[in-house]
């Protein structure tokens, strides 16, 4: 794997390493761990930092739903112009093209279930090439980006010493 590789793959896991900790891991100088950032930042390939965040253990109250779209790809266009267009509204977390019974799956965030049920009645649904959706409200969130909300399950593999 390329030392640029390998500067992802760090920032993927733990976009808080410093360049200086980055460069010790990694075996380069410091300057050359920014200045591959910078390419990486200036390329759209890095394109934000972040933190994973439980919003059940803060006073904030979040609504997320899925939400399956089903659409016309519009000629010259395909499905880009609708989901980009989909993608522009404030509530809209994630777009994606998916295979199956739908062609784009939508999350949404909102501060009550209320609240996504007029979004997809009043904005998305009546989108020209938007033919139906289904709503799936997400009740308890377990795993996300590889962390578990919760303690997880227990480790129960065998240690295996040399």
């Amino acid at each position: 794997m390329s030392k640029k590789m390998d500067i992802i793959e760090l920032l993927h896991e733990n976009s808080r390493l410093t360049d200086k900790q980055i460069s010790i891991i990694t075996g380069l100088s410091e300057d050359e761990v920014k200045d591959i950032i910078k390419n990486l930042e200036e390329e759209k390939v890095l394109l934000k930092y972040s933190t994973l965040v439980n919003w059940e253990k803060t006073e904030r109250e979040v609504v997320r739903a899925l939400i399956d779209v089903r659409i016309t790809p519009q000629q010259g266009q395909g499905f880009n112009a609708i989901a980009e267009r989909i993608g522009q509204y404030e509530e809209v977390k994630s777009v994606s093209l998916i295979s199956g019974g739908y062609d784009l799956s939508v999350e949404v965030e909102g501060k009550t279930m209320k609240e996504i049920a007029i979004f997809v009645a009043e904005r998305l649904a009546p989108i020209d090439g938007v033919l139906s959706t289904t709503t799936h409200f997400i009740l308890k969130r377990y795993k996300q980006d590889g962390v578990f909300f919760t303690d997880g399950p227990e480790d129960n593999r065998l240690v295996v010493t040399p």
